[in-house]
């Protein structure tokens, strides 16, 4: 049963569809939804995050604060997919050498699918962008690159040996002065003795200390184990200590597997870390969430501590988009793997088509990172074709369930294992417009609505309840939005797109 909440705001979600709205709720993250391998870099008195996108595109959201708390999304690094790379954008590091920003980043190369770190720079922290390629090709694995300045001379850290029978290390080697390739051999920094796991690293130094951060254990997934642990060096190359009080970030009551972060001086002069964690109630539906941690040192000469934040003010965004202005927003990303979409705007209308490669049952997406695990998407859709077009909860090509009009059809559909299949039908009038409704319950079920005119909303069911909990892929979350599969010289025309959020 719907409650008064939901159908006020349904009705008015149906009727007023200004451009971004808020929803005055705090969730604890600073940057919510997935925002995984946070970056960030402070440039005069403005903070900019940078977080990993894996196989979405544009590559590498970013974010802007003046605060540390309240974040905008800005821009992206990349518009257009580096030419080496064929996915698993992760792990990007921000650093900024003269008036020249650059982002280190891991992506797999296309020539042998393998996991290496490349580098992009920029005038611009937030755009602009020019690849320069890989940067480190090591073994069967290079990943989450760090960079250190120590008195001038700058080195680069990453992660290697995972993919190998031997334990993982955190590997360093110098860096030329403009930051574009390395030199000399590279060194441990510290091995992996135990097996626990050890990545997303980052450095700073304090009373003659050089102190690694790192993340253990399983990063991804609802049984992660994620932890920040610290280790300790008179030399940045080593020998390291290693805290017996580790971890020393691990969860609390509503977030857990937190890690993988950096850090960056507040407006106070604390040292904050930028992180990510999973919401333990909606997990993998809302991904690695964007955090921020106060680091510590209680006495001179010892260890560090994190410092639990409480953060007020914070508010958890809904979705409310009537296409007013010329080119699409932002938070719109798209599988890059698996499709190639064409969007315009034009007099508040939406226009989606595109091509999709050989093989993808699912089509076309157009897709918002979801921030909450209970939500209520709604779309309105103006053409009648033989395409099908609508809305989609979408975890990859081959796994993706939603609603659509198709003719004088509207048809809710699911694609399992890449296989589509249609759940259900129902007739509509092909004279006019089909407005939709996807409903995301606590419990991971799907509930699919439909109207036309000043009719009220009716339910497309099936006989047994539609879950998306088959959605989630390890690294990332499923996206909610907008969905077209058809010929691509035919097009979706959507009026408005909503999310609300519980």
């Amino acid at each position: 049963m719907q409650t008064i909440k939901a159908v006020i705001l349904h009705l008015v979600l149906i009727f007023t569809f200004p451009l971004m709205l808020q929803a005055q709720r705090n969730d604890g993250a600073i940057i919510p939804g997935d925002f995984a391998d946070p970056s960030v870099i402070r440039v005069n008195n403005k903070y900019f995050a940078v977080g990993t996108s894996s196989e979405w595109a544009p590559q590498f959201p970013v974010y802007q604060s003046a605060d540390l708390k309240k974040w905008r999304q800005t821009g992206y690094v990349f518009n257009k997919t580096p030419e080496w790379a064929s996915g698993s954008f992760w792990a990007p590091e921000y650093y900024k050498i003269k008036d020249t920003y650059y982002i280190y980043y891991t992506a797999r190369r296309k020539a042998d699918n393998t996991s290496y770190i490349g580098v992009a720079t920029s005038k611009y922290p937030d755009r602009g962008f020019t690849d320069h390629g890989v940067l480190i090709a090591f073994g069967k694995e290079a990943i989450d690159a760090f960079i250190f300045n120590d008195n001038g001379q700058l080195y680069i850290t990453f992660k290697a040996y995972g993919l190998d029978k031997r334990p993982i290390e955190i590997l360093g080697s110098k860096l030329s002065a403009d930051g574009l390739k390395l030199e000399g051999e590279p060194f441990s920094l510290l091995k992996d003795e135990q097996r626990i796991g050890m990545e997303g690293q980052s450095i700073l130094k304090k009373d003659g200390y050089y102190y690694l951060f790192y993340s253990a254990g399983d990063c991804c997934g609802v049984g992660c184990s994620y932890n920040v642990r610290v280790a300790r060096a008179k030399n940045i190359t080593g020998p390291y200590e290693v805290y017996s009080g580790n971890p020393i970030l691990s969860e609390n009551a509503k977030w857990k597997c937190m890690g993988h972060g950096t850090f960056v001086k507040g407006p106070n002069g604390a040292e904050f870390y930028l992180h990510h964690a999973y919401n333990k109630e909606s997990t993998v539906f809302t991904g690695r969430q964007g955090m921020i941690s106060e680091l510590v040192w209680p006495q001179k000469n010892g260890w560090p501590v994190f410092k639990a934040q409480k953060i007020s003010g914070v508010t958890v965004p809904d979705i409310r988009e009537n296409f007013s202005t010329l080119s699409i927003a932002r938070y719109w990303q798209w599988d890059f793997r698996n499709s190639t979409p064409r969007t315009k705007q034009q007099k508040g209308v939406l226009y989606l088509s595109g091509s999709v490669k050989q093989g993808n049952q699912s089509g076309i997406v157009l897709t918002a990172r979801p921030v909450s695990g209970h939500f209520v998407m709604a779309a309105t859709v103006l053409n009648h074709n033989a395409a099908l077009k609508g809305l989609t909860f979408y975890g990859d090509a081959n796994m993706a369930l939603g609603i659509g009009t198709q003719n004088d059809e509207v048809v809710l559909w699911q694609v399992k294992d890449n296989k589509f299949s249609a759940l259900a039908q129902s007739l509509v009038n092909k004279k006019l417009p089909v407005q939709l409704r996807l409903e995301l319950e606590a419990d991971k079920t799907c509930r699919f609505y439909y109207r036309q005119g000043k009719a009220g909303w009716k339910a497309l069911t099936t006989d047994n309840p539609v879950k998306a909990d088959f959605l989630p892929q390890w690294d990332r979350s499923p996206r909610a939005g907008l969905h077209f599969k058809g010929d691509e010289k035919q097009d979706a025309q959507f009026a408005d797109f909503t999310v609300t959020n519980y």
